[in-house]
């Protein structure tokens, strides 16, 4: 448990598309009910953080107590089981909160094309109607591209709803002189990103100098004006718990929109134990200034198994509300397919390759 003095304590062969129809028509709606409560809210719907004053009595007596945490972690899966019909709108939710993302070197302007095409249309239609969900609208939560991409992408999504986020500030390793980094921030925003994915320079926190991550973050959240902007952490390279507590903390201070686990690029990436050290951090803030601020996993989220863990962490720190696109979101890219090929198993009771799944 995470406290501070200052607050409360808180493949086998695909099978042919007939075979969906007639699941379909034997058996219609059969996740309706499960869905029916969890159909995406919209985006960015709080009150954006404004942020508070630099004010160190608010971190500086944080503690994790890690057997705890490891405990309540490691208890997770075996409590909870989320199986059929359920399973299956849970996971229908988990594609609206994904942020659908390509952030390799050789990324092409066709690939952000092809990506943002699945973001629109993420499952087959035929799997969505033996659902009972071929009437509703589903998409991805967001498309994450390099700035090179966003204006790319941009018109790709025209009229879809679907936001655009740009990874920033030097990305992945946030090592450019902090000038760059703002006009790195713009730039995208010219060109239509409306969230602006931020790297923290780690030395701030690996030395304690958290006056000087205060002032980076205050920073990129004026430069990002109306975009909303989520803190990258790249919590596998800050060496301690405590460390990422802080950080989270000083991060939504400054007034992050969402604070984010990793870029993907660490040895190590999004863990339950170092979400659960975050999520308690913002529940702490909500709890001190009313604000409530997103959470999202990133890196090494690949598995329909695995997220459903990420999503009961989720409504039982934070509540409910905190399974919406406004307020949690999956940095991914292979997941979706890995989601869709459940939903196909769930439907027909065969499992397809992942080839005809792709997503890119």
């Amino acid at each position: 448990m995470t406290t501070t003095s200052k607050s409360p304590r808180v493949a086998p062969a695909a099978p042919a598309r007939t075979e969906a129809a007639k699941a379909a028509a034997a058996a219609p709606a059969i996740v309706a009910a499960s869905v029916q409560a969890i159909v995406p809210a919209g985006f960015h719907v709080h009150a954006r953080n404004p942020g508070v004053p630099y004010d160190s009595s608010w971190f500086d007596d944080i503690r994790v107590n890690l057997s705890a945490a490891e405990r309540r972690v490691a208890t997770l899966p075996g409590r909870r089981s989320v199986k059929k019909d359920a399973q299956a709108g849970w996971l229908l939710k988990a594609i609206s909160c994904i942020d659908l993302t390509t952030l390799s070197g050789d990324d092409t302007t066709e690939r952000v094309k092809r990506l943002c095409a699945k973001a629109i249309a993420p499952v087959r239609r035929d799997l969505l109607d033996a659902l009972g969900f071929g009437d509703r609208q589903l998409h991805t939560g967001a498309i994450c591209v390099y700035h090179r991409y966003v204006a790319t992408a941009v018109e790709a999504l025209a009229g879809s709803g679907i936001p655009v986020a740009a990874v920033s500030t030097g990305f992945p390793a946030g090592l450019i002189p902090h000038d760059l980094k703002l006009k790195e921030i713009a730039a995208s925003v010219r060109d239509g990103a409306s969230e602006i994915d931020i790297v923290i320079t780690r030395e701030h926190v690996l030395t304690g100098n958290w006056k000087a991550l205060y002032a980076e973050m205050r920073d990129f959240r004026a430069a990002c004006g109306d975009a909303h902007v989520k803190a990258i952490l790249a919590t596998g390279e800050l060496k301690t718990l405590r460390n990422v507590a802080k950080a989270s903390m000083i991060c939504m201070m400054a007034g992050a929109d969402f604070i984010k686990t990793s870029t993907g690029k660490e040895a190590t990436n999004a863990t339950l134990l170092v979400s659960l050290i975050m999520l308690r951090m913002i529940r702490q803030y909500q709890q001190r200034t009313g604000y409530k601020v997103g959470y999202k996993p990133a890196g090494g989220v690949s598995a329909a198994k695995d997220i459903l863990n990420y999503q009961i962490l989720m409504k039982e720190e934070l509540g409910r509300e905190w399974l919406e696109p406004d307020l949690f979101r999956i940095g991914a890219s292979s997941l979706l397919a890995d989601i869709e090929r459940q939903l196909e198993h769930h439907v027909t009771g065969r499992y397809s390759a992942f080839h005809r799944h792709a997503i890119g």
